[in-house]
């Protein structure tokens, strides 16, 4: 069975591009390389990982492919492309030739228009995926999950995936309506979750496990283990604890779960999610 991190980044710092990594995430403002992430999916059992994108450009998912192909344990790429773009449809054959190339996901959460998903030019993007079988990453926030529920709603077919459980305020204990909006998502079944990046929503310094708990019920109750995904969010989990922690934190909650439910979440659910070779 495999062991799969669905859920991590890679990059060669640039204090210009990546302006979101401020002075109080200096813990990250340096290079992330595969050779750096190679000994910690060893320390933890995992046998390859899922590159994300952090870049919003085709030049990062290229250079996210060439990390890819160098080395084997990076299973899968989900890389960025514009959606909005008049020469999509051309854009997404090229990189169907790509084998690693999963999926795609652009940066919702930080878009002045907070319905941009639901946006024309978008959804024509969004309905060229399905023709390469591509998979796509909601990276949004809490006051976005009713758009992305009428977005799974809308293309039923495209599979879906949750990123970071939408960023709930957890530093704040807030449940709703975070949690009416996630149950909402979860009834379309083409939608499904990473229990990623949590320790990032929470008190950096001072968290505990019991602070996700209400959290992590609720979405291990709304998709089922069938449809939830671990991720680390690595190397972003460092400026809250580092990913011992946030792994140490899901492990003990998945403990509970019968040991084929602990496959799926730990790896199985992964590779049928972005169909990763074994």
């Amino acid at each position: 069975m495999p062991r799969i991190d669905s859920h991590q980044h890679f990059w060669q710092f640039d204090p210009e591009r990546d302006a979101w990594i401020t002075p109080v995430m200096a813990v990250i403002q340096r290079d992330f390389l595969p050779q750096d992430l190679a000994p910690i999916l060893q320390q933890h059992g995992l046998d390859g990982c899922v590159a994300v994108q952090a870049s919003q450009s085709e030049a990062e998912t290229d250079w996210l492919l060439r990390l890819a192909d160098a080395h084997d344990f990076i299973n899968g790429v989900v890389g960025w492309v514009d959606l909005r773009a008049e020469n999509v449809v051309e854009r997404l054959a090229h990189y169907a030739h790509f084998e690693k190339l999963k999926g795609f996901r652009h940066v919702l959460q930080g878009e002045a228009d907070r319905a941009l998903m639901l946006r024309p030019e978008f959804r024509r993007g969004l309905a060229a995926l399905a023709a390469h079988g591509f998979t796509y990453d909601l990276l949004v926030l809490p006051d976005q999950l009713g758009y992305a529920a009428e977005l799974a709603q809308a293309f039923p077919t495209q599979p879906f995936v949750l990123d970071h459980l939408a960023k709930p305020l957890i530093k704040a204990g807030e449940l709703e309506p975070w949690r009416r909006d996630i149950q909402a998502l979860a009834a379309r079944e083409n939608a499904w979750c990473k229990v990623s990046g949590m320790v990032t929503e929470a008190d950096w310094q001072r968290w505990q496990p019991a602070d996700f708990r209400p959290y992590l019920d609720v979405v291990f109750e709304a998709f089922g283990p069938g449809r939830v995904l671990f991720g680390s969010d690595w190397p972003v989990c460092n400026v809250a604890g580092g990913y011992s922690r946030m792994h140490a934190l899901v492990a003990d909650y998945v403990a509970q779960l019968s040991p084929n439910e602990q496959a799926q979440f730990w790896g199985d659910n992964a590779a049928r999610f972005y169909k990763l070779a074994s």
